[in-house]
């Protein structure tokens, strides 16, 4: 697999075309894009989201969505990502599978009716787990990890792991030794 994505990025000007279909799939490789291109820009699954999404992810409000360079939220498998209220993420933010990002909740009053709240913030280098649930107005810092299955209610420090319902830090972690992606 590694050598297929070797050759593909060799000849990545061949695909060129590409980013007109996906303008916001800044450092997203080749692969990935021509992967998600027939689901979702032909047959229209998530069609007029501007990152590779998955088929099986539902992407709500994308034009509230601020990505970074190397961030595709609802690239894996049944995400669901609702934006109502925005949603701001940094650069090479990693959405495990099954991921919620919610930025509205209902009112308790009147279930027709969506809360304001302030937008969801992520910062660089964040890596949520799989089935974590990222409830509205959170802020998570850079060079987080957010554990498998936690549900994110209150604001995380920068340079932590967190995890549980409800996410709480359990360690800090040392600086982000990986590329960087804001460039």
């Amino acid at each position: 697999m590694t050598r297929l994505y070797s050759i593909l990025e060799r000849f990545s000007f061949l695909f060129f075309w590409l980013k007109f279909f996906y303008p916001k799939a800044l450092g997203v490789p080749i692969a990935f894009q021509l992967y998600f291109f027939f689901p979702q820009k032909i047959l229209r699954i998530n069609g007029r989201v501007p990152w590779p999404v998955h088929p099986t992810s539902r992407i709500l409000f994308y034009d509230r969505i601020q990505v970074g360079n190397r961030c595709t939220p609802g690239m894996n498998s049944g995400c669901y990502i609702q934006a109502r209220n925005g949603i701001r993420l940094g650069n090479n933010v990693r959405i495990g599978p099954g991921v919620g990002l919610i930025s509205a909740g209902h009112s308790i009053d009147d279930y027709d009716v969506h809360e304001d709240s302030p937008p969801i913030a992520i910062g660089n280098n964040v890596w949520i787990g799989m089935n974590a649930v990222v409830l509205p107005g959170v802020k998570i810092g850079n060079n987080v990890i957010i554990g498998a299955g936690s549900v994110v209610t209150a604001d995380i420090p920068e340079n932590s792991i967190a995890a549980g319902n409800p996410c709480k830090v359990i360690k800090e972690k040392g600086p982000y030794r990986g590329f960087d992606y804001s460039l």
